[in-house]
């Protein structure tokens, strides 16, 4: 349990830091209309990923009895990993620029969510087939893996929604940076681990 409870964490910061659509959206609904209204659009996520988690997980279902679709999935969840985790370490300070819109916050997060590609991409190659596994150690480890990863998502949009609020330069800071090269590094540790899981299943090794 505690090993999908790391990976969750790993994860769920990775995804939460890194920069795309909701992050973007976080950061400027912070700035327009205050801390709150980019707390809320952090809190999208929770609202959105439902469906997509369960078509997932009724695809992976489907596949299970295949162990070359299953190995096939782990490459591509690897590959997927490795990619995300490269575009951490190599990050540059964002940029966000501004407009006057209404403060519909959480309707466009989860608008914004929804429309993402990452998500389904994740959950398709990484989320589902890390929840098959979990739930072989039982449903503890399916509940440990998934709090971590939300826990992690959210509360580092939070984070990031209150540092932004506070000063507009933290996402061009050193903390901000050096932090997602390290969850970048991680990132590619664990791609590495879905390729041997991969290679297993294919019977490569």
């Amino acid at each position: 349990m505690i090993d999908f409870l790391t990976i969750g964490i790993i994860l769920g910061l990775s995804a939460g830091f890194a920069p795309g659509p909701l992050l973007t959206l976080v950061i400027s609904e912070s700035l327009q209309h205050g801390v709150r209204s980019g707390i809320k659009v952090a809190l999208a996520p929770i609202i959105s990923d439902l469906p997509i988690i369960l078509l997932t997980l009724f695809i992976a279902s489907k596949l299970s009895g295949f162990q070359y679709g299953l190995g096939i999935i782990s490459l591509v969840g690897g590959i997927f990993i490795l990619y995300t985790g490269y575009n951490c370490m190599r990050t540059k300070p964002v940029k966000v620029s501004i407009l006057t819109e209404p403060p519909r916050s959480l309707l466009k997060g989860v608008v914004v969510n929804v429309l993402n590609p990452h998500p389904y991409l994740f959950w398709i190659s990484v989320g589902a087939p890390t929840m098959g596994k979990a739930l072989k150690v039982g449903i503890m480890g399916v509940t440990a893996f998934l709090m971590a990863f939300y826990m992690m998502l959210v509360g580092s949009k939070i984070m990031l929604a209150i540092a932004v609020g506070k000063s507009r330069s933290f996402l061009s800071g050193k903390v901000y940076l050096y932090t997602l090269r390290f969850l970048g590094l991680l990132l590619c540790v664990f791609a590495f681990v879905l390729f041997r899981d991969g290679a297993r299943l294919l019977g490569l090794m």
